[in-house]
Formats: C-alpha cells, sequence, structure tokens
C-alpha cells in the first residue's frame, strides 16, 4: 500500500500535512500554514526534495534520542520527523519517505 500526504487544519486553524507510510504510521509532519495553497506547496517540496539524500538532517533532541529534518534547497525545514529512539530506526524513517514521498497521493482529513 503507498503512502499518502494528509492535509487538515490544526486546532489553531492553521493547515499542516503529514506524510503516513503504506501501514498509517506517520513518517513526516509539517509546520502549520497560513493557507491550504501553501500547505500544499509544502508537500509538493518534500516530494521534490525527498529524493535528495543531502536534504535529511539527523538530530538528537534533549532527550537523547533522535529524529530528523527535511530541508528544502534554501535550508529551511519543510518537514521533521518522530522521535526515534536509536540512529538505525531514523535511517528507516529517512527511508521510508524517500521511497513514500514522490508518489504519495493527497487526501484532506477533518
Amino acid at each position: 500500500m503507498p503512502g499518502k500526504f494528509e492535509v487538515y487544519q490544526d486546532k489553531a486553524g492553521e493547515t499542516r500535512f503529514r506524510l503516513k507510510a503504506g501501514n498509517g504510521e506517520t513518517i513526516l509532519a509539517s509546520e502549520g500554514y497560513k493557507s491550504k495553497s501553501s500547505a500544499l506547496n509544502g508537500i509538493e517540496a518534500v516530494q521534490k526534495n525527498a529524493k535528495l539524500s543531502d536534504r535529511f538532517e539527523t538530530k538528537t533532541a534533549k532527550s537523547g534520542m533522535v529524529y530528523f529534518v527535511l530541508k528544502a534547497g534554501n535550508n529551511q525545514v519543510i518537514g521533521q520527523s518522530e522521535m526515534y529512539e536509536t540512529n538505525l530506526a531514523c535511517d528507516v524513517g529517512i527511508k521510508s519517505v524517500e521511497v513514500n514521498a514522490p508518489g504519495a497521493k493527497v487526501v484532506e482529513v477533518s
């Protein structure tokens, strides 16, 4: 089952998206956008940049858990992963975004 982008409105009224893998697990989430069109542009940026391994950056949280961000060509973060306990699990998450994002369909959820 292929991945999908879910577009939704958060409690603050901003539009966000999340990329879900074929198993339904969220593998990347966006910041809040003021408009739906901006969020859709963010999805396009993820689809484009997910093909470029140098756009992923692994980071360590204060808790010691690791996560990754996906950056656009201008170095702006366009998505962030969940927290992982190991670097290996984080690497698997990156691979999942690389595989799922380019062809993922976009669906609106309420």
